[in-house]
């Protein structure tokens, strides 16, 4: 599959060198529509042509309008410049869309079981490598990994330190996200963001949120973005019928604290469901508000994250989610578009392309981009 992309973006490539051509364009644009297409089957119809009509288009703001949101906040210039760094840089340069490759999983999910597919990763330079192929907007990784090159790449991409992380040898294991470095170290190799996670819902989420709205205070205030992974997690949330870590009211709740924290774009899992709140029996809730916000269409689910993000004011990355092999572009392909769809900022993936053969990694990411770079493919 990987190599009718490679043999897609090929095409595109030739297409686009022709000059004084006004046709291209719309060949092009022709072109990779038809090509997404294919690649989301029988969802095509509904994905392509959906309108979400509970929270509009014209309800949110769009992508693109980031400048305009943070010259009216109370973010210092300098974080305006790590911003402009991040949303100017690679292959989606100044489209108002991120691609970011975040690999944490050497610390997340262990190093053994993240690399064993493609042993190269066990060194991070090759990382920053396949982020710097893939034109990716930033590379987002550990404060270790990213620091032991920062010298030699840290001004060639956009760094994201990734402050905190699981720790995964206590037994039996607990899930709890504590502080791998500082913000400073991350400054001082030249970072254009720090990125945290929160597990909203766990018994240390109050200290997490504490700690991270610090964090997040002091990278502002040395020029630095702020990127927040907001998970929620609680044994309770996953049930014999249903998991609903996924679900779009909890998640856009962790993404509406996340904005009140100042986090600067969100990254969140893509929503498959809804009612949490309802069907669990707790928080604040009642059945009109999900009447009024959303359906279960997959666009309107996302679009409840974007409207939990200040309205998209807060940029919303949703991730890629886990390999699964052979069909991880078709995957990656339908999130990038239920995203844009509904009114997000970009994919943020990573072990779809690293744990795949290097060149394999480029030609996937690449291929999610595209969504990006399609015009035709509009906000729902």
């Amino acid at each position: 599959m990987v190599y009718h992309v490679s043999l897609h973006l090929y095409i595109l490539q030739f297409l686009t060198r022709g000059h004084g051509n006004c046709a291209i364009p719309a060949l092009l644009n022709s072109y990779t529509m038809l090509s997404i297409s294919n690649y989301l089957g029988e969802d095509a119809p509904s994905l392509l042509e959906h309108i979400c009509e509970k929270i509009t288009a014209q309800d949110i703001v769009h992508p693109g309008n980031w400048q305009q949101t943070f010259i009216e906040s109370n973010r210092p210039a300098p974080v305006l410049n790590s911003l402009a760094r991040i949303y100017g840089h690679g292959r989606l340069a100044h489209t108002g869309y991120v691609s970011i490759l975040p690999v944490d999983q050497g610390i997340e999910h262990t190093a053994a079981y993240s690399f064993y597919k493609n042993p190269i990763y066990f060194d991070p330079e090759n990382i920053v490598k396949l982020a710097i192929e893939a034109g990716c907007n930033a590379v987002a990784s550990t404060i270790g990994g990213l620091g032991l090159h920062a010298r030699k790449y840290a001004h060639k991409i956009p760094y994201i330190v990734k402050l905190n992380h699981n720790e995964l040898l206590t037994y039996p294991v607990k899930y709890d996200q504590i502080l791998f470095g500082s913000v400073q170290e991350a400054w001082n190799m030249g970072a254009a963001a720090v990125g945290a996670t929160i597990y909203f819902g766990s018994e240390q989420s109050n200290r997490q949120i504490e700690e991270i709205a610090v964090a997040f205070e002091e990278a502002h205030s040395l020029g630095m973005a702020t990127i927040l992974w907001c998970y929620t997690r609680n044994a309770a949330f996953k049930t014999p019928e249903r998991d609903y870590h996924t679900a779009a009211d909890l998640t856009g709740q962790a993404n509406h604290i996340g904005v009140t924290i100042q986090a600067d774009i969100i990254k969140q899992k893509l929503p498959d469901t809804n009612y949490g709140f309802r069907d669990l029996k707790f928080g604040v809730y009642n059945d009109a508000m999900y009447d009024a916000l959303s359906t279960a269409h997959p666009i309107d689910l996302c679009r409840f994250q974007v409207a939990n993000c200040y309205m998209g004011k807060i940029g919303l990355i949703n991730s890629g989610g886990g390999s699964t092999g052979e069909s991880d572009l078709a995957e990656a392909i339908k999130t990038a578009v239920i995203n844009k769809r509904a009114g997000g900022t970009g994919l943020i993936m990573g072990r779809k392309a690293f744990q795949r053969p290097f060149k394999e990694g480029i030609e996937l990411i690449h291929g999610v981009q595209e969504v990006y770079l399609d015009e035709t493919i509009t906000i729902a």
